[in-house]
C-alpha cells in the first residue's frame, strides 16, 4: 500500500533526449493536490519541490546501439524490441538510484512519469485510405519499470495527442506554464536539447493563449559535429571550440536556407530532418570548400542560436513582445551559443538568462515535467496542451502499466 506525502506525494520523472546523454532522474514532491484542468482557463499552479536529480550516462556500448536505431534501416523489429526492454531495466535502476538519493522508498513513491527514448518521429498529416497515420516511436518499457520498482509507470505520452490529431510534441509547455508563468511578463522558455524548443507565456495569458513549437537543431549538430571533426569528444564543452572559429557565409546561408524554419505552426522536428543526413551534408562541403574546422563548428553555433531568434521574430513578435528568455536543457552550458542568442534577442529588448540564474536547473526541468505530467495522468486530468501541438480536444496522455499486486 502506498505511503502519502504529508500534504502532498512523491513522483519521480525520467528523461532521456535526442542527444542520447544518459537518463535525467528527478524525484519531486508536489505539495498542492488540487490541479486545475486544461481546457483554457487559468488552472491551479501545483506547488513543486524538488528533493532530488542525478544523471546517469548511457554505457557507450548502448548509445551506440541507440544511435543505429534512428536509422529506420537498422532499426529492425529485434533490435527495437530488445532495446525497448533493456531501456526499460536502465530506467528502473535509475528509480532505485535516485530514490536512494532522496531517501525513499517505493511504497511512497505514487508513480513514475517516463517520457522514454525517442527512435522516430513523424508527426506530419500522412493521410491513408482515409486514416491519418502519423506516428511516433519512443521506447523504455513502462512494464519493465513497473515490475522492477513496484510503482506504476506513467509512459508513451505522445501518442494520446496525436491519436486527437496533434503532432505529439512539445509536451513541456503544459508544465511550463504551471511553474514559470507571470501575471505581467511575457515570459520565452527555450529548451536546448537535442532539438530546440520554446514556450510562450503571453503575460497574464491562460492555457489556451499559450504557444510552443520546435525552434529547430538544439545541440544536435554541434555535438555531431563535435564528434565528427574533433573525436574522441562527443560534445563541445562550454562552446570553446566553436568561440575559436569564425563563422563560414556561405554555410551559414545554406544552413538557414531550410525549409523547416519558415513551416506555419504548429511544428516540431527530430533527428529525422537534422540528424546524421545533415551532418554529413556539412562535412562533404567542408571537404569540397576546404573550411577549417573550427569554422564549420563555430558557424554551426551561430546557425543554432539565429534559428532561436528568427522564430521570434517569425513566429512570436507578431503577436507578443516578450520581456525575458529562460534557457534550459543542455546547450544552456554553452556560453558560445547563449552568448549568440543573447546577442541577437537584444535589440528585441529581451533579457536573456539560464535556469541556473533565478535560481533552477537546466538539466533536471525535463525529468520533473515529466513527473508532473504523470501527476495528472494519475488524476485523470488531461495534460496536453490543443494550442501548440494543434490537438483537437484536450487529452489524458500517457499509459499506465500497474506493478503486480501480489
Amino acid at each position: 500500500m502506498k505511503q502519502q506525502a504529508k500534504n502532498g506525494a512523491y513522483y519521480v520523472g525520467l528523461m532521456s533526449g535526442t542527444s542520447v546523454d544518459g537518463i535525467d532522474a528527478a524525484l519531486i514532491k508536489i505539495t498542492d493536490q488540487h490541479p486545475g484542468e486544461a481546457k483554457g482557463l487559468h488552472a491551479a499552479k501545483p506547488q513543486i519541490e524538488l528533493l532530488a536529480f542525478a544523471n546517469t550516462p548511457f554505457p557507450e556500448h548502448v548509445r551506440a546501439q541507440i544511435f543505429e536505431l534512428f536509422d529506420p534501416q537498422q532499426a529492425t523489429i529485434d533490435k527495437v524490441g530488445a532495446m525497448n526492454v533493456w531501456l526499460g531495466e536502465l530506467y528502473s535502476q535509475a528509480t532505485h538510484s535516485i530514490m536512494k538519493q532522496a531517501g525513499l522508498s517505493s511504497e511512497q513513491i505514487a508513480a513514475v512519469g517516463s517520457h522514454g527514448q525517442t527512435i522516430y518521429h513523424a508527426p506530419e498529416p500522412n493521410w491513408i485510405d482515409g486514416f491519418n497515420l502519423h506516428y511516433t516511436v519512443q521506447i523504455g518499457e513502462g512494464a519493465v519499470i513497473a515490475n522492477r520498482t513496484g510503482i506504476p509507470c506513467v509512459s508513451d505520452f505522445r501518442v494520446a495527442d496525436m491519436a486527437a490529431g496533434g503532432q505529439g510534441a512539445p509536451l513541456v509547455p503544459f508544465t511550463e506554464y504551471l511553474l514559470f508563468a507571470e501575471q505581467n511578463e511575457t515570459l520565452l522558455l527555450q529548451n536546448i536539447g537535442g532539438i530546440g524548443n520554446v514556450t510562450v507565456l503571453p503575460a497574464g495569458g491562460n492555457l489556451g493563449e499559450v504557444f510552443a513549437f520546435d525552434t529547430g537543431p538544439g545541440n544536435m549538430i554541434i555535438d555531431a559535429l563535435a564528434a565528427e571533426l574533433f573525436p574522441p569528444l562527443t560534445m563541445d564543452a562550454g562552446g570553446r571550440l566553436a568561440a575559436s572559429g569564425a563563422i563560414i557565409p556561405e554555410l551559414l546561408s545554406w544552413m538557414q536556407l531550410d525549409d523547416y524554419y519558415a513551416m506555419p505552426l504548429p511544428k516540431s522536428t527530430g533527428r529525422e530532418r537534422f540528424g546524421k543526413q545533415y551532418t554529413a551534408r556539412i562535412v562533404e562541403m567542408m571537404d569540397q570548400h576546404k573550411w577549417q574546422k573550427h569554422d564549420v563548428l563555430a558557424t554551426a553555433t551561430y546557425a543554432t542560436a539565429w534559428s532561436i531568434a528568427d522564430s521570434y521574430e517569425r513566429f512570436v513578435l507578431p503577436r507578443y513582445k516578450a520581456q525575458r528568455m529562460l534557457i534550459g536543457g543542455g546547450g544552456s552550458y554553452n556560453e558560445t551559443l547563449v552568448k549568440h542568442i543573447t546577442e541577437l534577442l537584444a535589440p528585441h529588448g529581451i533579457e536573456t538568462l539560464t535556469q541556473e540564474d533565478i535560481g533552477g536547473s537546466s538539466d533536471a526541468k525535463e525529468a520533473v515535467a515529466f513527473a508532473l505530467l504523470a501527476y495528472y495522468t494519475m488524476q485523470r486530468l488531461p495534460n496536453n496542451m490543443p494550442s501548440v501541438t494543434g490537438a483537437s480536444k484536450p487529452v489524458v496522455m500517457g499509459k499506465i502499466s500497474w506493478p503486480s499486486p501480489y
